[in-house]
């Protein structure tokens, strides 16, 4: 009787906390990355692509589109 009893409980109580781990893993989700232009639109703002060896991508320097991620 025992081991029903605590096999039941421990089924109710992780049905009860199964919806709520999907909002603990959003409400840990990863930041948001910064807006990206592209090559183009970085270029029409006066700025230039340039390659940034500490984060190994593109960036666009100068302009009105300055430090913005180059996809």
């Amino acid at each position: 009787m025992r081991t029903r009893l605590a096999g039941f409980t421990i089924a109710v109580v992780l049905a009860a906390l199964g919806p709520v781990s999907p909002a603990a893993h959003s409400a840990v989700a990863a930041p948001t990355p910064a807006p990206s232009v592209d090559g183009k639109t970085c270029e029409d703002g006066q700025g230039k692509v340039v390659y940034d060896s500490t984060t190994g991508g593109w960036v666009c320097a100068g302009g009105k589109q300055d430090g913005k991620p180059v996809v």
